[in-house]
């Protein structure tokens, strides 16, 4: 399970991530999260919700609901600048990897069966 914490500045290139093809609903969001990440990263409920009002405040995404009778779940859509800002996200994770990854090196074991590090 990767550490909320780690992934925290990246939460929202996930949400948009899965609205840039349609609108979708919290819950559902949530599942393909964790589909996607074969449960490796299970967004929390509170997580989400914050992002979602933090994205629909910067104009990232908007909110509807649905339109099928009884159907009262809130949709989220992505905005024209949400696909600008996804964009800018996604050059910012791949400098981030770049960055991260001078520091990443395999531990090696003497003899003993012992980290040297």
């Amino acid at each position: 399970m990767i550490s909320s914490d780690i992934i925290r500045g990246y939460t929202d290139i996930m949400i948009l991530y899965l609205l840039l093809d349609e609108s979708s609903y919290g819950y559902e969001i949530s599942k393909k999260i964790s589909n996607l990440t074969n449960s490796k990263y299970v967004m929390k409920e509170t997580t989400l919700y914050s992002a979602f009002t933090r994205l629909e405040r910067n104009g990232y995404i908007s909110s509807f609901f649905g339109d099928s009778p009884g159907d009262r779940r809130t949709y989220y859509k992505i905005t024209s600048t949400g696909i600008k800002y996804y964009k800018e996200k996604c050059k910012e994770w791949e400098l981030t990897k770049e960055v991260v990854q001078i520091f990443i090196k395999e531990v090696k074991k003497n003899e003993y069966n012992q980290d040297l590090y």
